[in-house]
């Protein structure tokens, strides 16, 4: 169902001032990646700064980010203890800082006479190097009341301005971006309604036609007016009496296509992704697992196996859980599954797999081996640190840019009417955050990175991105009793980075799914743009990789889902860059501050011949492929 294009190759050098030339064939359309024991015996942790540490600081109080939530945390209800968590980071008005947006749960009683705004939305409205945000939820309409859950950030009409899907009991609402942080209310029009108990949510175009779909993870059935009677109905854990959501009734998924006029139709069962067996849904992440041009979809359930939705490239997927080696732990269990995210942790140029779970119950890291996908959190070190706490929002990212991903994780106990219990897990847990050490192993650097310096709280969702534009990875952590904690990441090395925003024009306009490959001298990275995943949250779409101590990248590719693929050579680190499909690269923000510098093709040329003396540094442009036809064909590893 992908878009059909007449066969064309253009080809478009802008190198040195040399004649136009071309770089790589169209058969040659992906290099070979190195091995992962070859990139590792080349970099590895001695790449980067020696003797460094990773160093986060909550600034929340400092920067206006205050609100509290409206729940409680004696929960007894499962629409209570799983309930909330969403956090997202996004750009609301395209004026290059991100801004919060913060999913609000309720309480039984609120929720009953009306509920609680589901959602909160902070505006990043300091000038640099200051970092503030004011809270402009009211002034930018969002005002739908209901009981949040997730946040799924996407433009879903292409008008270059990001939407809110938001998921929630009862009901979700989708609000469409009018421009200035201002939003409408479109749920109905669009045909998004959904209803039941909504968990987490994620868009992609899982169909190529340049329109974001959505998919939507339902959990249980429960009617907040008849709740049963916790002395009677509940079985209760050691004593303490709340509900237990593994003999519930699930409800079904939703998969909306978006028809491209406003309007999306519900093609879940058509499609094969709606879960005619109600397992309880939770966390969503859509990622091309097996290189071949079109997303795929991980969807995790809580109390039973997982789903892994192979897309056959005609509408419809295949699940492949169990042969793919993801839809149970180690042991062949099925676990109480929470979240999700895809990235290539081992630099093999195929992305894996993270998967967080609730308390006794370990993390899994699954490598994809190309057939199949091997957990390997044990040999790694991670799933005996993990097995303990309540685990919820997790995510890879290169938090002391060494080239390697890390992975953090949030933890917090579904109740604190279990700290009445001896030797049981706390309602607040610390953090864990993981550190790559280049070896297929991690460390645990929870503690000496700060994370869990002072008060501890119960977490639920996370974001990273970038949000004082300095190249290192920020989290915004969803807290259930506090505000979000915003941790700035102030690790300080040597360390080079790289920032792409990529803006899509036959694909997407979000350019949900382009896949970006870096290469410097010592390594080798893959990473896709994503539009929600972890716990019920969303990421800054800003695609950040670190470089350890390469300044300059040798090759960026982009494969974007229309099918285009462009190249760029010699690329200077330390700076972010737009890439708009079809056009040269942009320089948008030095390393300095958040002040835009935009660069022309013309300019930069100017500069790269001497032409030019201003003092923004130059940087090479390279060739640009499209590669046509009614789908790519599959992506060398």
């Amino acid at each position: 169902m992908g878009r059909e294009h007449t066969g064309v190759l253009i080809v478009f050098a802008i190198l040195g001032c040399s004649p136009y030339r071309a770089g790589l064939t169209v058969q040659d359309s992906r290099p070979t990646v190195q091995s992962v024991d070859t990139a590792r015996g080349q970099t590895g942790k001695a790449d980067s700064a020696p003797n460094t540490h990773m160093v986060f600081r909550d600034i929340a109080s400092e920067v206006g980010v205050t609100s509290m939530p409206n729940s409680r945390t004696d929960r007894r209800y499962v629409l209570e203890t799983t309930g909330g968590g969403g956090i997202a980071l996004f750009d609301c008005d395209n004026d290059g800082k991100l801004d919060i947006a913060v999913v609000n749960d309720s309480t039984i009683e609120q929720y009953r006479n009306g509920g609680d705004l589901m959602v909160t939305l902070y505006r990043q409205d300091g000038n640099a190097p200051a970092i503030h945000f004011t809270d402009i939820t009211k002034a930018s309409g969002l005002t739908t009341r209901g009981w949040g859950m997730a946040i799924a950030v996407g433009d879903y009409d292409n008008d270059g301005l990001p939407d809110l899907y938001v998921t929630g009991y009862g009901h979700n609402v989708l609000y469409h971006n009018l421009g200035k942080c201002k939003f409408e209310d479109v749920t109905t029009k669009a045909g998004v309604q959904a209803g039941g108990f909504s968990t987490g949510a994620a868009w992609a175009d899982y169909d190529r036609d340049g329109n974001l779909d959505l998919f939507v993870a339902r959990y249980v059935k429960t009617d907040v007016n008849h709740l049963p009677d916790p002395a009677r109905d509940f079985r209760g854990y050691r004593g303490v009496l709340f509900e237990l959501p593994d003999r519930m009734e699930g409800e079904t998924d939703i998969l909306f296509r978006n028809r491209g006029d406003g309007t999306f139709e519900d093609v879940s069962k058509k499609a094969g992704v709606n879960n005619p067996g109600k397992r309880h849904g939770m966390g969503v992440v859509w990622g091309d697992y097996d290189g071949d041009g079109w997303p795929d979809l991980y969807v995790t359930n809580d109390y039973g196996p997982t789903f892994m939705y192979h897309n056959r490239q005609n509408g419809t997927f295949e699940e492949v859980g169990f042969p793919m080696g993801t839809a149970v732990g180690p042991d062949g269990r099925g676990y109480g599954n929470m979240a999700a995210d895809f990235g290539d942790f081992d630099r093999d140029g195929k992305l894996d797999l993270f998967v967080t779970r609730a308390d006794d119950q370990p993390a899994s890291l699954y490598r994809n081996e190309g057939d199949y996908f091997t957990d390997i959190a044990r040999e790694a070190g991670i799933a005996g640190p993990t097995k303990v706490p309540v685990k919820w929002g997790t995510g890879f990212g290169d938090f002391d840019n060494d080239g390697w991903l890390d992975i953090l994780v949030a933890n917090g106990n579904f109740s604190s009417l279990l700290d009445t219990l001896p030797k049981e897990y706390r309602f607040a847990e610390p953090i864990q955050l993981f550190r790559n050490r280049g070896n297929l192993t991690f460390e645990n650097v929870s503690d000496t990175a700060g994370l869990n310096t002072g008060r501890l709280y119960s977490r639920r969702g996370t974001a990273f991105g970038d949000i004082n534009n300095d190249g290192k990875l920020d989290a915004v952590v969803f807290n259930a009793d506090a505000p979000p904690s915003v941790f700035l990441n102030e690790t300080t090395n040597s360390n080079h980075w790289v920032l792409f925003r990529l803006i899509g024009t036959k694909s997407n306009r979000g350019a949900i799914g382009a896949r970006v490959r870096v290469t410097t001298s010592k390594m080798t990275q893959i990473d896709e743009v994503r539009a929600g995943g972890s716990y019920n949250s969303t990421n800054d779409t800003r695609l950040h990789f670190g470089l350890g101590s390469d300044a300059t990248i040798n090759k960026i590719e982009v494969l974007w889902p229309s099918g285009l693929r462009q190249e760029f050579r010699e690329i200077q680190a330390d700076a972010i860059y737009e890439i708009k499909e079809g056009e040269p690269i942009r320089k948008t923000t030095p390393v300095s501050g958040m002040k835009e510098n935009w660069a022309s093709p013309e300019r930069v040329e100017a500069q790269r011949c001497g032409r030019d003396q201003a003092s923004q540094p130059s940087f090479g442009l390279g060739s640009i492929f499209s590669v046509s036809g009614n789908a790519p064909r599959k992506r060398s590893n």
